[in-house]
């Protein structure tokens, strides 16, 4: 067996999702195991160069995780061919022009969503990418959820009958910044830097519609900016001009041509009161699920309770209780660590792959049509893309 080396370019890992989710559970994690394992045996292990603007901060953090390489030119990192791959997890605006100068380069090209911040960005480096020949391909985190990977068992069993509808359930309360400290950063409530729960999540929910639920064929949507002011990192108040919240209906076609119902609901301004921070409610003729992040309970035609509606007595029956959790049958890694390996096989092996850009493209169409469907106050269709 041996080794095989892979140089990648990693930009913008210096932000909460490029550090935590992609440099230090994904790449760094697939290093401390020794690397990724192909078909034959062989090991890939990943060899990463952190690049951005600051060479200081790059150095820290590449000292930081035992990272040997680092840099603040970009242009010679693309240069290098020893490096193949180039990522993105920087500033949506910049990723089209970041990644066409990669793929111009010769690189291969691994991104975060959304893929760009309009659509017509999106179809031009997605087809850019297809008639390169080089392998690319978009982040498509949620599907490797464990709470979703049940969800999709049951339903691939069988266990829903005809699918009828899905309600989810996504957010929670981010602080102003006046009376407690932020968690999420300042620019996502700006719209000016690409800021928006629209633009950010209805990407998230196009590809886990689509490959669980059924083909999005059509959007209506209300947008909404609940909180006019909050404060920065610094501490300054500045005007909200994104939308902190969102409420959509999607009309799909599920996987056996039945249609089937979405209720998306998306708010940076509300408190949890649900299982987890993301619920997937599905009902079915034959069962309903509800899956979070990790669990998901589900609920069969014969163990459906008979409940009575009596407004004058205090309910009594526990109907959190009436679920059965669907169990852990397997050990759930990281979703985006088991994406960066399937991707790495695609690249070194050629394995199946099916999350390439086009598909970050999908996401792209669902936020415009959203978007369209709150500025136009009507419902927008989704047609099949073509790229």
């Amino acid at each position: 067996m041996a080794t095989h080396k892979l140089g990648i370019i990693m930009h913008g890992v210096t932000g909460r999702m490029g550090l935590n989710q992609h440099l230090i559970r994904s790449i760094i994690a697939i290093r401390k195991q020794g690397g990724v394992t192909l078909s034959n045996g062989d090991k890939v292990m990943p060899d990463p160069i952190l690049v951005g603007r600051n060479a200081e901060k790059m150095e820290a953090l590449a000292k930081a995780h035992n990272i040997a390489r680092w840099g603040s030119d970009l242009d010679a990192a693309l240069a290098n061919p020893a490096d193949t791959v180039f990522f993105d997890a920087g500033t949506t605006q910049m990723r089209p022009t970041l990644l066409a100068k990669a793929i111009r380069a010769g690189k291969h090209v691994y991104c975060e969503k959304p893929i760009a911040t309009n659509l017509n960005e999106a179809v031009e480096i997605a087809r850019l990418a297809e008639k390169s020949g080089l392998k690319h391909g978009a982040v498509q985190d949620k599907l490797f959820l464990p709470g979703l990977r049940k969800l999709d068992m049951l339903r691939r069993a069988g266990f829903f009958g005809r699918m009828l509808s899905v309600r989810l359930e996504f957010g929670y309360w981010v602080f102003e910044g006046d009376l407690q400290p932020i968690q999420r950063p300042s620019w996502n409530y700006r719209a000016e830097d690409g800021g928006g729960m629209i633009l950010d999540m209805m990407c998230h929910w196009r590809y886990v519609l689509d490959n669980l639920f059924g083909k999005v064929t059509s959007v209506s949507c209300l947008g909404a900016t609940h909180i006019p002011q909050r404060w920065d990192e610094a501490g300054k108040p500045y005007t909200c001009t994104a939308d902190d919240a969102a409420y959509a209906t999607a009309q799909l076609t599920g996987h056996n041509g039945e249609p089937v119902i979405a209720q998306l609901n998306m708010s940076w301004a509300t408190r949890v009161r649900r299982d987890d921070l993301v619920t997937f409610h599905v009902d079915g003729t034959h069962g309903s699920a509800v899956a979070g992040l990790s669990d998901c309970r589900a609920q069969s035609r014969v163990g459906t309770p008979r409940p009575v509606w009596n407004p004058d007595v205090k309910q009594t029956m526990p109907f959190f209780d009436q679920w059965q959790e669907v169990p852990d049958t397997e050990t759930y890694d990281n979703g985006f660590k088991i994406q960066w390996e399937q991707f790495i096989r695609h690249l070194v092996e050629d394995a199946p792959w099916r999350y390439g850009l086009p598909e970050g493209a999908k996401g792209v169409q669902l936020v415009e049509a959203a978007l369209q469907s709150w500025k136009e106050r009507r419902w927008v269709d989704v047609p099949p893309l073509q790229v």
